[in-house]
């Protein structure tokens, strides 16, 4: 991969892993990106997963043409990316590593103590100079562990992002960058918008013409992706459209869901249903981060509601999910509440409900068959006031508290005094209120 005459790429494929993170299917495969800078002094940007360890040396060996490296640049801790730190000392000791306080207090948990003795330790703003090349650290707490810092290169104007504006999917694979980069930004970095927020502001003084991520390819016109993060981290919707999300038993609840699809979609809508218990879990995810209105449909269980519908909603809530307008349908024989239920796991979640709640007792009937009517009204009726500006996000909260700490953010009005964060763990005198 070309990025230009002093800036080269030595990253790798994975084109065997099936479960990116333990989770995340990648169909297309990932890449553990790495860059070298060469000028009078070189830097190498990041390590690799421990599986692509010799094929990363042997890059770095046929790039250097026997040339020693002076610096090891270590922007992000997480394995994927540091578990050949050791490796690569092995293989070049006198190599100066250079990262920030919480970089090698992490280090030194995967690696013991004694790891990079030949080190330095950086500060936020600073800057290293490799001869005609400059290199500025921004820190970038929690985008998406504490450690995370991103540099960038002011002579090629160059931004190393990290894991921010990363896909799924290796460079050259055939995919949409958005499709694939929204559902990566969801599932993995969604929970700190208001972290990637401040970096976003941060990088806005930077002027950049090529940003190489962690993943993925690298962006040489990064204009859609930096658009596009700006919506995601602020929770704003992509497009005026409605994600039904569904679960169904033996096909009643479906069948209601294909009613209220049809119906929107006559009323104009832009409308797409997901089977939850057949649909990759991150795409769904994504998609209801993407549209602006969300129906959640599914069946009474056990007095609470189908498995893979509280996952899905645990996913929403654990990524901050808001600014969004809700719909409810459920579906109950003897005793039907999951609409209480969802409205309940949602309750901590600015967003507005959608009425009337659809309630299928068993099989639709008239009754439901008007309450899905009236529910693609009004959805279609928020939609076309959202287009002209009329419309309106209830139940925001107004004030945020910042931990100083790791940067996690509590939305609430007031803090509790006996609040905990559940990040680093410490109390609430570690919070600053934050507009």
């Amino acid at each position: 991969m070309y990025i230009s005459d002093h800036i080269l790429y030595v990253g790798v494929n994975d084109t065997d892993i099936d479960l990116f993170e333990g989770q995340y299917k990648v169909p297309h495969g990932m890449s553990y990106n790495s860059y070298i800078i060469k000028d009078e002094k070189t830097a190498v940007f990041d390590t690799v997963d421990a599986r692509k360890g010799d094929e990363w040396l042997s890059n770095i060996s046929a790039v250097l043409g026997g040339k020693r490296p002076d610096y090891l640049i270590i922007q992000h801790m997480e394995p994927d990316h540091s578990a050949s730190i050791a490796r690569f000392l092995e293989a070049y000791p006198d190599t100066c590593v250079v990262g920030n306080a919480k970089t090698f207090a992490i280090a030194e948990k995967f690696f013991g103590s004694n790891i990079a003795p030949n080190r330095q330790i950086v500060r936020d703003t600073e800057t290293l100079c490799l001869g005609t090349h400059t290199l500025h650290f921004v820190f970038a707490p929690m985008v998406h562990w504490p450690e995370v810092m991103v540099t960038y290169e002011e002579s090629e104007k160059v931004l190393f992002s990290a894991d921010a504006f990363g896909r799924f999917g290796t460079p050259d694979a055939k995919v949409n960058w958005a499709d694939e980069a929204r559902r990566y930004y969801f599932g993995i970095v969604g929970k700190y918008g208001t972290q990637v927020t401040s970096l976003l502001r941060k990088a806005a003084s930077l002027d950049i013409k090529t940003i190489c991520p962690l993943h993925g390819p690298v962006l040489n016109d990064p204009t859609e992706a930096v658009e596009l993060y700006s919506l995601w981290s602020a929770y704003k919707p992509e497009k005026h459209g409605v994600l039904i999300a569904y679960t169904s038993v033996y096909g009643n609840t479906k069948k209601v869901v294909t009613e209220l699809k049809n119906e929107l979609e006559t009323l104009g809508a832009a409308v797409e249903a997901i089977d939850l218990a057949r649909s990759d879990m991150s795409n769904a995810v994504a998609e209801a981060f993407r549209n602006d209105k969300l129906v959640l449909a599914t069946t009474t269980y056990n007095a609470d509601i189908f498995p893979f519908m509280r996952d899905f909603i645990d996913h929403l809530t654990e990524r901050g999910y808001k600014n969004r307008t809700i719909g409810l349908i459920e579906n109950g024989s003897w005793a039907p509440r999951a609409a209480q239920v969802m409205r309940e796991m949602l309750s901590g979640c600015a967003v507005t409900f959608a009425e009337p709640v659809v309630t299928i007792n068993s099989s639709s009937d008239e009754a439901s068959a008007a309450a899905v009517t009236e529910l693609a009204k009004v959805l279609a009726k928020v939609e076309h006031e959202s287009e002209d500006g009329s419309g309106s996000q209830e139940n925001k909260p107004s004030v945020r508290w910042q931990c100083s700490i790791c940067g996690y953010v509590y939305e609430g009005d007031e803090l509790p005094a006996d609040f905990k964060c559940p990040l680093c763990k410490r109390g609430a005198e570690f919070f600053k209120r934050i507009d």
